[in-house]
């Protein structure tokens, strides 16, 4: 499969199986357009019938047959053969710490942090025996993730302490690592804690928006005020404290149809001097009035292409500035396997609640129809099953999939989303979020190209 595409006059060409990323001439890219595999030792006639010299159609193409020749071009297609789930050992969880919130974003997800349940926090008795169940199902794996998360995970930092050192050391124990990560809202950070989790944490995600009046229209105090200014001189003091460190963070926003122009967000953030930025798309029923709709698309495709041409002018200039969503690695990135499934959720990935219940990930909890079990029981009769169709959900068994130039760089998809958003499935995709993959990942191949000092 190849796909070709022009972006700021730029002609690009991208051999989906191989992973390959070409940069042609217009003749190359007009080319490209007409041909269909396997290519022939000499170019077809009709490509005479474009309007170019026949001399300069011969060397264009002779060098096009080349390409694929080295399998860089029309490069034959390939199956992963997918690990039985009963053999796939749990990596990671997903620890709700508090299913309880001291903001009420707009858009939330998790109804403002009780995930449709009660208010509640984890104890620490509860994260330890999660973790002891991580260690246990983990098989051969040596390196284990864990991500505090909530609601908001500092309104439970006594047990986020507690569950750090009790996993580094049990995991220390038998031979094992885990890294810690924890996204947070920024409210509750003071120097104390902010030392702390640059300390400990492995990753931070955190949580602002962009810019004041969009941050502040979206993330709000339940009693008032703006939550920009509490948090931007905490967040910016944990960024720079870990860019000087050498490790993880990014600030991460959403955006919504309230602010399509969410470029000026990034850039906005990049000037405040956060080098590591994400703002994803907000995922909601259409019926709410947050939600993107098909109609929108055009103008969320030109304000991605205004972001990624904005990019190389600052990457250029020499600023320090990575987007989340246009970060490919096309030499060495993602195993096969995981290109092939995604994330993991409900197989390698499992989510934790307050009370120990299991769900896929996090975007499952509080959703009775998931619940795989309970860390003090082990999984339910029904999570086998289950489990298996999660197994089962990738892009060889979505039909839309298969055909899809994408369908390496996102796994298939977000299966909560295919459930919550189109037509209750985790097998069915999410036509609006496939659409913007498409567009990211267009993107992301053109900053590539315009950035790579590589061939």
């Amino acid at each position: 499969m190849l796909h070709t595409f022009e972006l700021d006059g730029e002609y690009l060409a991208l051999d989906v199986n191989s992973g390959a990323l070409h940069v042609l001439t217009k003749l190359a890219y007009d080319i490209c357009g007409k041909l269909e595999s396997p290519l022939g030792e000499k170019p077809p006639v009709e490509l005479f019938e474009l309007g170019y010299p026949k001399e300069e159609v011969e060397l264009a193409y002779g060098e096009l047959y080349s390409l694929f020749e080295q399998n860089l071009l029309f490069s034959p297609d390939f199956v992963v053969t997918m690990p039985d789930n009963q053999k796939m050992p749990l990596k990671a969880l997903c620890l709700h710490v508090a299913h309880d919130c001291n903001m009420r974003c707009g858009y939330c997800f998790a109804d403002t942090g009780e995930y449709c349940g009660k208010r509640e926090l984890m104890t620490p008795e509860t994260g330890m025996k999660a973790i002891d169940f991580l260690i246990e199902s983990s098989g051969h794996i040596k390196n284990l993730e864990v991500d505090f998360f909530g609601g908001e995970p500092l309104m439970a930092l006594d047990t986020v302490k507690i569950v750090t050192e009790y996993g580094k050391s049990r995991a220390s124990q038998v031979g094992k690592s885990i890294n810690f990560t924890l996204t947070t809202n920024g409210a509750l950070l003071d120097d104390e804690t902010i030392e702390y989790l640059d300390r400990e944490m492995y990753n931070l995600v955190l949580s602002v928006d962009g810019r004041k009046s969009v941050n502040d229209n979206m993330r709000r105090f339940p009693g008032g005020g703006s939550t920009y200014e509490k948090i931007i001189p905490a967040f910016q003091k944990l960024a720079k404290t870990r860019e000087e460190n050498g490790t993880s963070y990014y600030v991460r926003g959403t955006f919504t149809a309230k602010n399509l122009d969410f470029s000026e967000d990034v850039f906005h953030l990049s000037d405040l001097g956060f080098g590591e930025i994400s703002v994803e798309p907000v995922a909601l029923d259409e019926s709410h009035p947050l939600a993107l709709k098909d109609e929108m698309l055009p103008r969320i495709f030109e304000e991605y292409e205004k972001l990624a041409i904005g990019l190389v002018k600052r990457i250029e200039q020499g600023e320090h500035i990575n987007f989340f969503h246009f970060i490919v690695d096309l030499e060495a990135g993602p195993c096969v396997y995981k290109r092939v499934k995604g994330c993991g959720a409900g197989c390698e990935y499992i989510a934790v609640t307050p009370s120990g219940d299991l769900y896929p990930c996090h975007q499952f909890a509080g959703m009775e129809d998931y619940r795989l079990g309970n860390i003090y029981s082990g999984f339910n009769d029904s999570a086998k099953p289950l489990r298996k169709r999660f197994e089962n959900a990738n892009i060889y068994t979505k039909p839309e999939c298969g055909k899809c130039f994408a369908k390496f760089f996102c796994g298939g998809g977000c299966a909560a989303a295919g459930v919550k958003y189109a037509g209750g499935e985790i097998e069915n995709n999410y036509k609006i979020g496939c659409e913007l993959e498409r567009k990211r990942l267009e993107c992301a191949l053109y900053l590539q190209a315009k950035t790579s000092s590589g061939n």
